[in-house]
């Protein structure tokens, strides 16, 4: 590995680590005012589905950087940690395929779906910190 890769990967590794707290935090937000609003008609907006968008997407963001480091540096994930990635986007291609099917589920599906990536997302924090 040359000077330049091994700074750039590790300046993407530094990116990779911050970032999963935004993946986290984001995807909290977005699930509980999913679910907020599935009680309270007023919190149904066009933001919320931007803010959900938005924080499905940075789990595809958080995978690709994690996928570029693992390429990189030429070495694994911690254990279980790919897996959680993985299921994470499983789950947001799940939601979506459910959409209309669930349609008079909407916010909880959503809901449902920004917890439990957040849930993946700090699991696979814990399993890198003790890796």
């Amino acid at each position: 590995m040359t000077a330049v890769t091994w700074v750039t990967a590790s300046a993407a590794g530094a990116v990779h680590d911050w970032f999963s707290w935004v993946v986290i935090f984001s995807n909290a937000l977005a699930g509980l005012w999913a679910l907020a609003a599935h009680r309270r008609s007023s919190l149904r907006s066009l933001a919320l589905w931007a803010t959900t968008v938005a924080a499905q997407v940075t789990v595809f963001v958080q995978a690709g950087l994690g996928t570029w480091l693992m390429v990189q540096e030429g070495r694994d994930a911690p254990e279980l940690h790919a897996l959680y990635g993985f299921s994470a986007l499983v789950a947001v291609g799940i939601a979506y395929s459910y959409r209309q099917h669930l349609r008079s589920h909407l916010y909880v599906l959503y809901g449902c779906t920004g917890l439990f990536l957040m849930g993946l997302g700090i699991r696979a924090v814990i399993l890198d910190s003790v890796a």
